[in-house]
């Protein structure tokens, strides 16, 4: 039996167990995994207690470390999906800005006016999108994952909103194209 843990901030820990429990329990059913949480310390040690597949346990510390960067729990159990995958980046280590009022702005720069940025990136991405803290955790499938990172990256280093989304939509609109071709249509291919 192997133990994975994760860390998650004091107020987040309310979110992880739910009302009674219940949000707890419905990771431990649908990962088959066991989650000992410190509410102390907010240390989560997640086990593959039920069975010998280590996928459960790594899914669920997935969960709860989205559940931790400030995705409802509800948006978390996306990453039970085959190929959907967590990414964290931390604002700080992309802009190299320490001060709160300065964390401060940038973060309002990625939410935008009532939230309209932050829905734009997901519509144009495919991916979740939250922003807690100094990060911005984002949950979607691997290219989803690619475009929503390279572009919270780049409005991070100050791009206009305009041109992100600009290059999201092409990016999403090529993607789009590719899964549309069948293999018989790809240049290069008789």
């Amino acid at each position: 039996m192997s133990v994975l843990f994760a860390r998650i901030p004091d107020d987040r820990v309310g979110a992880l167990i739910g009302p009674g429990g219940s949000t707890r329990r419905q990771i431990e059913e649908k990962t088959k995994a066991h989650l000992e949480i410190d509410t102390d310390e907010g240390v989560v040690g997640v086990s593959n207690a039920e069975t010998d597949d280590p996928l459960g346990a790594m899914k669920a510390r997935d969960i709860v470390v989205a559940i931790g960067r400030g995705f409802s729990p509800q948006r978390a159990m996306r990453l039970l999906q085959d190929d959907t995958y967590l990414g964290v980046i931390d604002i700080k280590q992309v802009t190299g800005k320490q001060t709160k009022s300065a964390l401060w702005r940038i973060r309002s720069r990625l939410i935008g006016t009532a939230g309209r940025a932050r829905t734009r990136l997901e519509e144009l991405s495919g991916c979740s999108v939250s922003i807690y803290g100094s990060t911005v955790a984002l949950i979607g499938k691997e290219q989803e994952l690619e475009r929503a990172t390279q572009a919270v990256e780049l409005l991070l280093r100050g791009s206009e909103h305009s041109t992100v989304f600009h290059l999201l939509a092409r990016l999403r609109n090529e993607a789009n194209r590719a899964e549309a071709l069948e293999p018989s249509e790809l240049p290069g291919e008789e």
